[in-house]
């Protein structure tokens, strides 16, 4: 968990000072929707409706913190037995976007009026990752053959299925920019996919070896708010 941290603050102060003369470090605010599905015990998943809500601060035009928010479903099934779990995930995430790589003039308004659409999306093709909390409500049917093997292994069938717990997200994605200013894109499509790691093994209420995971597909808007200072 310290290399975790570690790596999550170097990554976020990795070269703010650069390409931010005429930047007014905006927060944007975003919302979007997509499809979520889980990697767990029982391993015929199904993919579901999952929504999100975002609030980001920009350290540089290419450098974020955020927090955003989650609820969505996941379910799996196999041969009898199956889960639903309708759970609620926030968390604190860091991004950083391909443009900070690239050769841009330092002023930041000179790439902002006068780089092509197809610069503008390179440069906001971005990785992250974050920490967070995730709270389960998870209904199951298993069969008596089915949890007698799991407890033979070694497993354990979760009595508590409404817990919260610590997770460890991904992210890839791009914001698409609309409109041009000087300080900057004000509107942007954002589509992303976010992989999702768990700390208790227990997406499905079934704890096993293998540490449960779910993945959630978006697409979304996000909305600017420019400080001009």
């Amino acid at each position: 968990m310290k290399k975790l941290l570690l790596t999550l603050t170097l990554f976020t102060c990795l070269g703010i000072g650069t390409v931010s003369a005429q930047f007014s470090r905006p927060v944007t605010v975003g919302a979007g929707a997509g499809v979520a599905y889980g990697l767990a015990d029982l391993g015929n998943t199904k993919l579901h409706f999952a929504w999100y809500g975002e609030a980001d601060y920009l350290l540089s035009p290419f450098i974020s913190v955020g927090l955003q928010a989650q609820k969505g479903e996941l379910s799996g099934f196999n041969s009898g037995n199956e889960y639903s779990n309708k759970y609620y995930a926030g968390n604190v995430n860091a991004k950083l976007r391909l443009g900070k790589f690239m050769n841009l003039p330092e002023n930041y308004s000179y790439f902002t009026l006068g780089a092509s659409n197809l610069q503008r999306i390179l440069a906001n093709i971005y990785i992250g990752a974050g920490a967070g909390l995730m709270k389960n409500r998870i209904s199951r049917s298993l069969t008596e053959k089915y949890a007698d093997g799991i407890v033979k292994a070694g497993g354990e069938i979760a009595d508590d299925r409404s817990g919260i717990h610590f997770v460890v997200p991904f992210n890839v994605g791009v914001d698409i920019p609309f409109g041009r200013t000087l300080y900057g894109p004000q509107w942007a499509v954002n589509v992303n996919y976010q992989h999702t790691l768990t700390t208790n093994d227990n997406l499905d209420g079934i704890i096993n070896r293998n540490k449960d995971q779910y993945g959630f597909a978006s697409i979304g808007v996000k909305y600017a708010f420019f400080n001009r200072n």
